[in-house]
């Protein structure tokens, strides 16, 4: 089981920071994790994924200088920093556990999504 929270309203150019907690510590270690996002009216994407160890992380074109993914294996949590927020980065985030420890699948591989948090950004 999983648990997404930190989301909520905040103004263009503020920031959140959103965690995603495991129940089950061996659900977490040996695999990637991602941060996804759907906005209204579309679909949902990858937002940002980091690799078991964190040596390997990535971000979609237009989080990538404002967004921050990390990861603590102690807690069984990923992080998402946003700072700088823009009003389209308004949607429900979700985090989801990889199927191996370095890759990050589409959207559409997944079967199964937690409840999401929801981040609003004010203009």
């Amino acid at each position: 089981q999983l648990v997404e929270s930190g989301g909520g309203l905040v103004q263009a150019g503020g920031s959140l920071r959103l965690s995603c907690t495991v129940s089950e510590e061996e659900l977490f270690d040996d695999y990637a994790w991602g941060w996804f996002r759907q906005a209204p009216g579309k679909g949902r994407e990858v937002v940002a994924a980091i690799s078991w160890n964190g040596a390997t992380i990535s971000y979609t074109e237009a989080v990538k200088t404002r967004f921050t993914i990390s990861r603590d294996n102690a807690k069984n949590t990923i992080y998402l920093q946003m700072n700088d927020m823009k009003f389209e980065d308004t949607a429900v985030y979700y985090c989801n556990r990889g199927f191996t420890r370095t890759t990050m699948p589409p959207p559409a591989s997944f079967s199964w999504w937690g409840q999401g948090t929801q981040v609003t950004v004010s203009s």
